[in-house]
């Protein structure tokens, strides 16, 4: 049992390093912000000029309203100055308002994450809980036909582009199986009769929708997943601890599960933690291709309409996910290895 000064010891050391890493959190961030700002706001095209080209071509416009468009875009102003100006209104809780849409960031974001979020979370859960029995199975069954077999099956999926695949299987459910019982939607996240069917009916007609890209969404990291844990555990099965145990009769599955697996967490942790930012970032091009509508899919549009509060409030939310996750990882790595000191 450790003393009341050790323990105190202990959280004043992990105090000490969470302040540590938060304040250098906060400059990355910073360099990350401002590197972007300044790369969108240097792109070719403005939102003025994209406004500019849905409009009627015959219709002039006057040099003043030019003027008043572009203090209403904020590019009156250098990009350095406009940064600042936007970090100042970010400090106060305000992501500013779409330039395209006309709304909050905030509101625009939050309409996102949810259908995001459904997608992401359903395949991480997937890929976790099929890829730990895949890779304890690939190491148990080391060098034989069937993990050959298994392990050529998964490297295959690893090597496929996802954007592939979905092509793939969507002209086969949703073109060469249209009419039949395993038809799938083609694209979006709801009917059109969405709001006429029951809540089972809702539930179903949005499972439907989920099939195709959240098994497009799954496959590479599952077969990842199941890779990394084989891996970890063919080098931790080498280990003497691991011949100790065997030598004193230990049952094979407990020498699998309770010596060789518990000390493979020990890395597999950190990817729990290097996730989290692909729970809320989506994919671009799948849900591009699937019209799905989350947050990947926003990025591109306000990229392509240079919608630049929404690219900045995103990229600030991605940001943060991605430095909040490595800090998660070193936290969990530290809890499932004792040998790791916040020193």
């Amino acid at each position: 049992m450790r003393s009341v000064n050790e323990i105190g010891t202990v959280f004043t050391k992990m105090f000490a390093y969470l302040v540590r890493r938060i304040l250098i959190g906060i400059l990355t961030l910073f360099l990350i912000t401002f590197v972007v700002y300044g790369l969108i706001r240097n792109m070719p095209g403005t939102p003025l000029t994209y406004q500019l080209a849905e409009l009627d071509p015959s219709r002039r416009v006057r040099p003043e309203d030019l003027e008043r468009m572009k203090r209403a875009y904020g590019l009156d102003k250098p990009w350095y100055i406009a940064y600042f100006h936007w970090m100042g209104n970010v400090l106060q809780g305000d992501l500013g308002r779409s330039l395209s849409r006309k709304q909050a960031v905030t509101k625009l974001i939050g309409e996102r994450i949810g259908p995001t979020l459904l997608l992401s979370a359903t395949s991480l859960i997937l890929a976790y809980l099929l890829s730990v029995p895949l890779g304890l199975y690939a190491s148990v069954r080391n060098g034989r036909l069937d993990e050959r077999i298994v392990s050529t099956l998964l490297y295959m999926l690893y090597s496929l582009p996802s954007f592939v695949a979905a092509l793939f299987l969507l002209s086969f459910f949703a073109v060469r199986l249209a009419g039949t019982p395993l038809e799938l939607p083609l694209f979006g996240m709801r009917s059109d009769r969405f709001e006429e069917l029951s809540f089972l009916g809702k539930v179903w007609d949005v499972m439907r929708h989920m099939f195709l890209p959240v098994a497009c969404f799954t496959y590479a990291s599952l077969a990842y997943f199941s890779r990394f844990v084989k891996s970890n555990m063919l080098e931790v099965i080498r280990q003497d601890y691991i011949r100790t145990a065997r030598a004193k009769g230990v049952p094979p599955t407990r020498v699998i599960l309770c010596h060789a697996f518990r000390n493979t967490l020990i890395p597999f942790v950190t990817l729990v933690g290097l996730t989290m930012p692909a729970l809320l970032s989506g994919s671009v091009i799948l849900e591009q291709i699937f019209a799905w509508p989350g947050m990947g899919r926003l990025f591109f549009e306000a990229i392509t309409e240079r919608d630049y509060p929404t690219i900045m409030g995103l990229v600030l939310m991605f940001s943060t996910l991605t430095l909040l996750g490595q800090l998660l990882a070193d936290i969990l790595y530290a809890v499932v290895d004792p040998r790791v000191t916040y020193s």
